[in-house]
């Protein structure tokens, strides 16, 4: 199963760019995450339409943040990367007829539900900037 790392490369790159006192190129993000430009243009594109940062291209051009980082949670950043729910049932109707099947599927629900709840309202408590309070706490 591949796993997608967008909300920690979102993450990545929003703490840079609260470190930044102007606006960063794609190509600077990827040095330090250590990954292609190119996904670092999706990501910002993906961040530029939650709001969250503010993209300009040509020279002198590059991201910065649409707003202070304090105010940007990471619920919001994990919102605006991974648009498809945590958990997903099956594409199919499991066989109705199996004593397990006809009803798995509304039972796991409430605790998947749950469990994304938890996984949201946990992010909602950490901003970007709180990230680069901890990283300055750890580089003391």
């Amino acid at each position: 199963m591949t796993r997608s790392s967008r909300f920690v490369v979102a993450a990545h790159a929003l703490t840079l760019l609260a470190r930044s006192d102007g606006a960063l190129t794609s190509e600077y993000i990827a040095g330090s995450v250590n990954t292609n430009p190119v996904v670092i243009r999706r990501i910002l594109a993906a961040l530029a339409r939650a709001g969250l940062v503010v993209t300009q291209e040509g020279a002198g051009g590059g991201g910065r943040l649409a707003k202070p980082a304090a105010e940007i949670t990471l619920r919001a950043v994990y919102k605006a990367v991974e648009p498809d729910a945590l958990f997903a049932l099956h594409p199919r109707d499991p066989n109705p007829l199996c004593p397990v099947g006809g009803g798995i599927q509304a039972a796991l629900e409430p605790t998947l539900r749950a469990a994304e709840t938890a996984l949201l309202d946990s992010l909602a408590d950490t901003s970007v900037a709180d990230l680069l309070g901890r990283l300055g706490a750890e580089s003391s």
